[in-house]
């Protein structure tokens, strides 16, 4: 049997970190991508190998459209060098940003770049990967809990990912003739480094927030790799074009 492989953007840190974990140790070998922070992709490299699983880390900036639209390039050679093969079977498209700014705050430039990391290259990066995916392969799109409850300060970051999860049911449709599905994992608040750390470096905040779930808590990066690594496994393959949301029942 070929070995499975993984692509998993962002993850070098937070929830793309877990995420990369979780799918090594389901038995995956993993590529993560970073923006700058090598020394903590490499980190997660060394992770993984002492987990038995084989993993790359390659730079890729996803508000650099430019650098976007050559990854497949690198990537491809990447599979070839380290798996002897051109192709892979899992695309986790979770790189992004965050900021919480009132819609009346927000300026063009801000736009762009939420724009670019979480719409627009998520989309051509696909596009160039899908060559490159195993038939029968999975794309799974990191979305958030506020496409489905408005918090104040996200009008952005939820308008981008929201496009992200109608493309996602596009992808499932036309793809579906080469047995390649696509899924939304849309995480609630979780206590990560995300957002500069919005959730885990405000007790008030993550007070508040905890009462919103039925189990009193935020989330945590386990509780969401292991649902993304989950999708990448033979048990979920009848799931197709759905909107998984893992937020401990907010605001439900």
């Amino acid at each position: 049997m070929a070995t499975k492989i993984a692509l998993v953007t962002g993850g070098s840190r937070g929830l793309g970190k877990d995420m990369a974990l979780s799918i090594a140790r389901s038995g995956t070998d993993v590529i993560i991508t970073y923006r700058s922070k090598a020394a903590e992709a490499d980190e997660v490299v060394k992770e993984i190998a002492a987990a038995g699983r084989t993993a790359v880390a390659l730079q890729l900036d996803m508000s650099d459209f430019g650098s976007v639209l050559s990854f497949a390039e690198k990537l491809k050679d990447t599979l070839t060098e380290n798996w002897g093969t051109p192709h892979f079977d899992f695309l986790i498209n979770n790189a992004g940003m965050g900021a919480t700014v009132p819609f009346l705050q927000v300026t063009e430039e801000m736009f762009n770049e939420f724009l670019n990391v979480h719409f627009k290259s998520v989309y051509f990066l696909t596009q160039q990967c899908v060559p490159l995916l195993r038939d029968g392969g999975r794309i799974i799109n990191i979305s958030t809990g506020t496409t489905r409850f408005s918090n104040p300060g996200y009008s952005v970051y939820a308008s981008m990912k929201g496009a992200i999860e109608v493309f996602t049911k596009y992808l499932a449709k036309e793809l579906g003739s080469r047995g390649i599905g696509a899924n939304v994992v849309a995480p609630g608040p979780v206590e990560t480094d995300f957002n500069n750390a919005m959730v885990k470096s405000n007790p008030q905040i993550k007070t508040a927030l905890s009462s919103l779930s039925p189990f009193g808590r935020v989330g945590a990066a386990d509780d969401i790799g292991s649902v993304v690594a989950f999708l990448c496994t033979p048990g979920a393959k009848w799931i197709n074009g759905q909107r998984i949301e893992v937020s401990g029942g907010i605001n439900s």
